[in-house]
């Protein structure tokens, strides 16, 4: 099918759409388009269908390549799984971090201050002054099961 350009109420075969602008038109409102049957070899059908393998093909690759994108085994999935073990790794490596600040910190004092010293003796060996009284809680007693033992399910 080719497209052709004619006035209205010519009669005759128009001007084929590519020689339109060669033909000098300025207005379109004053040309009608029209589809006028072509004769057409017959190996432009077998062009016709290979173009549209073609493109099919190129479709089909084009998905293909979004689906390993965004699944495959390096893909966006995968990226942002990594991304947040990452992250929660980071996180981790910093109270870690400073946890190891605090420790750091109490071993200076423990080695430089002796008041650091003598309240580390008072709380984890309960020594005492002389004249000065010790005085421990008893361990809480062992939590008792519930009164009322419902029947178990077998």
């Amino acid at each position: 099918m080719d497209l052709r350009v004619r006035k209205p109420g010519s009669v005759g075969p128009g001007i084929r759409a590519p020689e339109i602008a060669e033909a000098g038109v300025r207005r379109a409102g004053d040309y009608v388009l029209e589809a006028v049957e072509s004769s057409r070899p017959a190996w432009s059908a077998v062009y016709e269908w290979r173009r549209r393998a073609a493109t099919a093909a190129v479709a089909l690759l084009a998905f293909w390549l979004l689906v390993h994108v965004v699944f495959g085994a390096n893909g966006m999935v995968v990226y942002s799984q990594k991304r947040a073990e990452h992250r929660s790794l980071q996180n981790e490596i910093d109270a870690l971090q400073k946890e190891n600040d605090l420790y750091q910190t109490q071993i200076k004092a423990l080695k430089n201050d002796s008041s650091a010293i003598e309240k580390e003796a008072r709380e984890q060996l309960h020594y005492a002054r002389p004249g000065e009284v010790v005085y421990i809680s008893p361990a809480p007693p062992p939590a008792s099961p519930p009164a009322s033992v419902s029947a178990k399910k077998r």
